[in-house]
């Protein structure tokens, strides 16, 4: 029994979502990868808009040392060429991925926008919460962050190690969940 959840464990998710350049973008990109970084945003929330500087930054550091970044716009209320606009606007340097279905959302358990999933190649979560502390509650708030739970997270992993803080708590809207 055990082995067939072990197998079942190592098979990576399965999706199709196409960016706001029209490509296509599956698991199989995951392969070879040490870690995949997923950032739930959307365009009309200014915390995560103000996160977007930060994304790039860790999406720029990262990598080369084999870390696949993407984009997820996390409400499946907003028009695409809103979202394509906004891509754009904030110069997003990754994809940023349409999820009509929020097969990334569900597979995570992300709750809210924005917030940032670290997973292996087979989908394993190994990181969700908050992209740093700027944001550290609804009225506590930092010029600048004094920690940065993505990067420490990707940290432990490239080394091999268990991430520290596998969970924390992000701020800002909810994660309407399509049915």
């Amino acid at each position: 029994m055990l082995a067939c959840a072990a197998a079942l464990a190592a098979q990576p998710p399965q999706f199709a979502l196409r960016d706001t350049r029209n490509a296509v973008h599956s698991a199989e990109e995951w392969n070879g990868k040490k870690a995949i970084v997923v950032f739930f945003t959307t365009t009309d929330c200014p915390l995560s808009n103000n996160d977007v500087p930060e994304m790039n930054r860790t999406q720029r550091d990262f990598a080369s040392r084999g870390v696949a970044f993407y984009a997820v716009q996390a409400d499946t209320t907003i028009a695409d060429a809103d979202v394509v606009q906004h891509t754009k606007d904030y110069q997003f340097s990754f994809p940023v991925l349409f999820d009509p279905h929020q097969v990334l959302v569900k597979m995570t358990g992300a709750t809210a926008i924005p917030s940032a999933a670290v997973l292996t190649p087979d989908g394993t979560l190994l990181y969700l919460g908050r992209i740093d502390n700027r944001v550290e509650d609804f009225n506590v708030r930092r010029q600048e962050p004094t920690r940065f739970e993505v990067r420490e997270a990707l940290d432990a992993v490239l080394a091999g190690k268990p991430v520290a803080h596998p969970r924390t708590k992000a701020f800002g809207c909810a994660i309407n969940l399509t049915k």
